[in-house]
């Protein structure tokens, strides 16, 4: 073989050696049962075509790759925001290995999660006794400050009651009955990973304001001046988090982050391991009841949470992604009008910076169309932004998009002239986009690492933006929020832009009359 001790070669050129394209063949040949090449090919071509596109669109009882996970991964993403906090699924190893690797990969950080390691006779007799023994070992061997459950298939199929299996455990001594044990239903088989960070953020605010469970009395609500915050599930923590500090202290505003995992998935290699980082402190969770109000980033994606805290008393701000100039400016004008303080002269001076560099690009930028695909407050917020460039979002998709979300993407496309032949998509997979993009083309295509595989079935060139990035580096690292979140979202927009016209007019004597030096 071509792989030997003295000579290391990597896959990308260690598969395309003689013996293993051999290899390929023979596999194809003696156990693939493939179709006759020219019969593949009819059917591809057909796929491409409006009468496929209307049988695709046809489907209901099947989903081909959607673009979304499940709640436990949301459930997770919400839980390591609060200090010291391991996450602890209820169901099977598997599933939390997924979720482990999911985050390893777009973070690339370790990611601590474990698992009652439910397995068949669980699901026949009940996962109680995975719950005692998972408890008490997550306690003994990770020494959390908090464990935060939530559940998958198996646990939710069979009806396991958490609130119930948590006392027993404690009654057995798995943890002491005073170790803060927040929890959340977050069933794979409905919604998706934003539901499920819904569900969790509001049940570990529900576990510190309305009395842990019963075993305190509930915490009574004395206003203040502060505003919380919640980002929501955000590819984009690293980035965004520490941006939104950086806004509200040159604003001079006393705020609360609701769910930090800005540094637990950005630690340092200095030697030390940290399980946990940063986060929100029990303290801050307790103290943010008596808010004046809370700013919600994705509000769809927080609608519960939004309920809950509305209901005890709290103005809730609902935003979806805001990122560009008005978006910005909208985000920051509720913060100022919540908190009595002024915009500062600094961020007018770098809204004016991202305005000048708008100015300077919008020649490449006017008219291209673009498609997208994400989370609906992600959609909106990209959106929004492309329309505020002169750029068109012809084709959104949104699998975990519904009717609410696809108004207001509507309403968003008529309150632009770029909007007018633009249409969300709630509901609809990756596979729906590859027939918008073979039947309808656009510029550009925007989305996470799963929408590479459009890029090389419809030739659309793609901006890696969303969530998940496994196939880039260090984005996560950049905010897209504030001025200059946006600037980094336009400069990643229009690197692709300006590498696809170097692409198409590099022929030399032939399109390299337009391979310009100066863009």
């Amino acid at each position: 073989m071509s792989q030997n001790a003295d000579k290391i070669v990597d896959h990308f050129n260690l598969f395309k050696q003689p013996d293993y394209q051999e290899m390929f063949k023979n596999k194809q040949k003696m156990f693939e049962n493939r179709l006759p090449a020219d019969e593949v090919a009819r059917g591809q071509e057909w796929t491409k075509t409006w009468e496929y596109r209307e049988k695709n669109f046809a489907r209901e009882a099947l989903s081909v790759n959607p673009d979304k996970a499940c709640q436990p991964l949301g459930a997770i993403f919400a839980a390591v925001g609060f200090d010291g906090t391991l996450p602890f699924v209820h169901g099977s190893q598997g599933c939390v290995a997924y979720f482990r690797s999911h985050f390893n990969r777009h973070f690339k950080e370790p990611s601590s999660c474990v698992s009652s390691s439910m397995t068949e006779d669980a699901a026949v007799f009940g996962g109680l006794n995975n719950m005692i023994d998972g408890l008490a070992n997550s306690y003994s061997l990770y020494k959390p400050k908090m464990i935060a459950v939530s559940t998958t298939c198996m646990a939710e199929v069979i009806g396991d009651d958490l609130n119930a299996f948590i006392k027993t455990a404690k009654e057995k001594g798995s943890v002491p009955e005073s170790f803060d044990v927040p929890f959340a239903h977050t069933p794979s088989f409905v919604g998706s990973h934003i539901t499920g960070y819904d569900n969790m953020m509001k049940g570990i605010l529900t576990h510190f304001w309305d009395g842990k469970a019963g075993t305190v009395p509930a915490l009574e609500r004395k206003p203040d001046e502060k505003i919380n915050f919640i980002g929501g599930f955000d590819g984009y923590t690293v980035g965004n988090m520490r941006e939104i500090k950086r806004l509200f202290s040159l604003m001079n505003v006393d705020y609360t982050i609701l769910g930090d995992g800005s540094d637990v998935w950005d630690t340092p290699a200095d030697g030390e391991f940290r399980m946990y980082d940063g986060g929100t402190t029990f303290a801050e969770a307790e103290a943010a009841l008596n808010a004046k109000a809370t700013v919600c980033m994705q509000g769809i994606s927080t609608e519960k949470t939004m309920a809950y805290i509305q209901e005890k008393g709290q103005e809730v701000v609902a935003l979806h992604c805001p990122i560009g100039v008005s978006g910005t400016d909208h985000f920051l004008q509720e913060v100022s009008r919540i908190s009595g303080k002024p915009i500062s002269e600094e961020l007018k001076k770098e809204r004016g910076r991202l305005v000048d560099a708008i100015g300077d690009s919008i020649s490449y930028l006017h008219g291209k169309k673009f498609a997208i695909n994400g989370d609906p407050d992600f959609c909106l917020g990209m959106a929004g932004f492309l329309l505020e460039l002169g750029a068109e979002p012809v084709h959104v998709v949104c699998t975990n998009g519904n009717k609410d979300w696809a108004e207001k993407m509507n309403a968003l496309f008529a309150s632009s002239p770029f909007g007018s032949g633009c249409h969300a998509y709630p509901g609809k997979d990756l596979w729906h986009m590859r027939s918008l993009l073979f039947t309808e083309p656009v510029d550009f295509l925007i989305g996470n690492s799963y929408s590479k595989y459009l890029e090389r079935d419809t030739g659309t060139p793609m901006i890696h933006i969303g969530f998940p990035i496994h196939d880039r580096h260090h984005h996560h690292r950049y905010p897209i929020w504030g001025y200059q979140g946006a600037l980094n979202v336009l400069v990643w927009i229009l690197d692709r832009i300006h590498l696809e016209l170097d692409r198409n007019s590099m022929g030399i004597g032939t399109t390299d009359f337009s391979y310009d030096l100066v863009r």
